[in-house]
């Protein structure tokens, strides 16, 4: 197994996000190794600067056996049963790490899309990027008792 890595854009602001965050991350952890990535989080008035520098930060920490899994409110939703069955492909492929991205408060830049592998969507609604990390780090967790068997996923 060689894991999975997780590359976020700025720290959790509100403490209780990263309790839950790092409830699933511990979880994750006792099945597979997950890395996650803390990108620094560019102050710019400009939104436009801002994302293109955070996305220049995210592409200059990828690796070259990343594959790219970029979340992002264009992307295609997944049910649970089928991020599960792709997170255990992703996972065999020994010519790939998956290698999943939530932006900032501002999202993400067209060069970090542009690069992505995969756009996948927590759904229809803008979420905050703390409440994002949250989510997929509940949904990979989630993936994996699926494809294991275990009983949290009812």
């Amino acid at each position: 197994m060689r894991g999975i890595k997780i590359v976020l854009v700025g720290r959790f602001q509100k403490g209780f996000f990263r309790e839950a965050f790092d409830f699933y991350l511990q979880r994750v952890r006792k099945v597979t190794q997950a890395e996650v990535v803390e990108v620094k989080e560019v102050r710019h008035r400009d939104p436009d600067l801002r994302m293109q520098k955070e996305g220049e930060n995210i592409l200059a920490r990828l690796g070259p056996r990343d594959l790219l899994l970029v979340m992002d409110e264009k992307g295609t939703a997944l049910g649970s049963g089928s991020m599960a069955r792709e997170l255990s492909r992703w996972e065999e492929d020994p010519g790939c790490v998956p290698c999943f991205v939530v932006g900032g408060a501002y999202g993400l830049s067209e060069n970090v899309r542009s690069r992505a592998d995969r756009l996948i969507g927590l759904g229809p609604m803008t979420l905050p990027h703390e409440l994002a990390a949250v989510v997929l780090m509940e949904q990979i967790y989630r993936a994996q008792c699926i494809s294991r068997g275990h009983p949290y996923h009812h």
